[in-house]
């Protein structure tokens, strides 16, 4: 059988710098709020201060992903490093989750041994973060949306929900003297960024393993392949992604007329590539024999019209 190749590779440009915009921005913050954590006893604060320290190592995988996906293939690598990103947010995940068992432990040992906290430094300090967390957020979020960003863009929506936790414990320290609102605002905050984390490993996992992407079926795909004029069935249908901003495709499609396949195979690519943003497709046309056809396979669905 003979294989046909459609290849379409599109780029999201224009927002490469805002990665490392994001990263010299919270480096230097992350070295300030550290410094006056220290200072102020806040364990809120220090946390914080570590987060932003692991999310700079986020925006700087993200961003060498970002430079890394865009290398033409080679030889070797055909498909180029484009599935670099996803592996740099499920890195991105699992440095997470070491943040927060390092939160959760040292706000446990809190709460069983308090200590004195500056609650006007804790105040003045995370009303600062909040401010230039928002402004990095904005960044990322007006950039391009891949898995990779939005891994760094998690990170940074966690560092601005610390600077809440942070300050609301700053205040509830300064006004009542309550110094377990520290520790326990950090529990919360880990809590929430726990959920997220755990939701971007599994989009990452299933990104690598070869899972159809987000938003797809398919079954709806395949019964759109076999609705084009020509088609009688579509079969061995498998969608994965390349990247997150790639899909790829391959498929067996059995028409009644081998000479009608350059037409057919046209309608099919623009198709996917209309209906679905599938701009790489392998499909394989089989001459339709009803015989071979008459019974389904239930472990090769067949899509028909």
């Amino acid at each position: 059988m003979s294989h046909d190749h459609s290849h379409h590779h599109g780029h999201a440009h224009g927002h490469t710098n805002y990665l490392p915009a994001a990263l010299s921005i919270t480096l230097l913050y992350a070295a300030v709020e550290a410094g006056a954590g220290w200072w102020a006893g806040s364990l809120a604060l220090l946390s914080d201060a570590g987060h932003m320290l692991t999310d700079a190592l986020a925006l700087a995988l993200a961003a060498a992903a970002a430079w890394a996906a865009r290398r033409p293939p080679t030889p070797r690598l055909s498909f180029g490093l484009q599935r670099i990103e996803i592996l740099a947010a499920l890195g991105n995940a699992g440095f997470m989750l070491a943040v927060i068992i390092g939160i959760a432990w040292s706000a446990a040992d809190r709460l069983l041994h308090p200590v004195p906290v500056q609650g006007a430094v804790v105040t003045a300090v995370a009303l600062l973060g909040l401010v230039i967390n928002i402004g990095v957020a904005w960044l990322l979020a007006h950039g391009e949306s891949t898995l990779n960003t939005r891994a760094a863009l998690l990170h940074v929506l966690g560092d601005l929900l610390g600077s809440v936790a942070a300050l609301a414990s700053g205040l509830v320290i300064q006004y009542t003297g309550w110094t377990p609102a520290d520790p326990l605002l950090s529990l919360f905050i880990c809590a929430l960024i726990l959920f997220s984390t755990l939701r971007l490993a599994r989009e990452a996992v299933h990104a690598l393993l070869e899972g159809v992407p987000q938003g797809l079926t398919l079954q709806e795909v395949g019964q759109r392949m076999a609705a084009v004029e020509g088609v009688e069935s579509v079969h061995d249908l498998h969608i994965w992604s390349l990247s997150s901003r790639h899909a790829a495709l391959s498929a067996h499609v059995v028409v009644h007329d081998l000479e009608a396949w350059p037409r057919i195979l046209a309608a099919l690519l623009e198709r996917l590539q209309a209906d679905f943003e599938i701009g790489h497709a392998t499909l394989q046309p089989e001459l339709f024999k009803p015989v071979l056809y008459a019974i389904d396979e239930p472990e090769k669905p067949l899509f028909r019209p």
